[in-house]
């Protein structure tokens, strides 16, 4: 774990990586999903309690479903994708803990304080899809994450038989360059961080 990441990885997951809209006409297989997951589920979260659940959009039926959801301004775009991923957390996730968490009872934590179960449960899920994102990068994918789209619609949809609640989509594919915005600018180090 000591060695650093070449300048180039760096910027295949970071400097050069974009937020795309637009997507070449090539299939994401679901062995590369399968991969993704794998990788993204390694990352940290609150004692292991690995709250996020996905759902791949994949088929043209599943996306007709999912179509009237979406905002105008995320529709093409989301048609268009080989893949969306549904980001969504487990309000439940806690179940599971004896499982994942076998040192402690951690499930006691949450099932004590539904707030903290929630808050646990939707920042974790965010930091796991934001694994998801890297894994997808590191993996010669592009992503487009974006909110946009109507959370009950999506929930009754896709999640009603689950009891999982969507956070976020992210548009999985191999990105075509030319629908890509300028880069927006970043805060610098001095105003966005501070060491004490």
């Amino acid at each position: 774990m000591a060695e650093a990441l070449t300048a180039s990885a760096l910027a295949t997951l970071f400097t050069d990586a974009r937020t795309h809209n637009g997507w070449q006409d090539k299939p994401v297989t679901g062995e590369q999903l399968k991969t993704i997951y794998e990788l993204a589920r390694m990352g940290p979260t609150s004692a292991n309690c690995s709250p996020v659940r996905i759902v791949f959009i994949q088929s043209p039926a599943a996306k007709e479903k999912l179509a009237p959801a979406l905002s105008s301004g995320n529709l093409k775009k989301t048609m268009t994708a080989p893949v969306t991923a549904i980001i969504a957390w487990d309000p439940e996730f806690y179940e599971l803990l004896p499982e994942l968490f076998p040192s402690g009872d951690a499930r006691s934590w949450f099932t004590s304080s539904p707030q903290l179960a929630h808050d646990t449960a939707f920042r974790n899920s965010s930091l796991q899809a934001a694994y998801l994102i890297l894994a997808c990068r590191s993996l010669g994918l592009d992503t487009g994450p974006m909110s946009g789209f109507d959370n009950a619609k999506v929930d009754e949809a896709f999640l009603s038989d689950t009891g999982w609640k969507s956070n976020f989509l992210i548009n999985i594919g191999y990105g075509d360059t030319s629908k890509v915005y300028p880069r927006a600018p970043r805060l610098d180090f001095d105003r966005a961080c501070r060491v004490l």
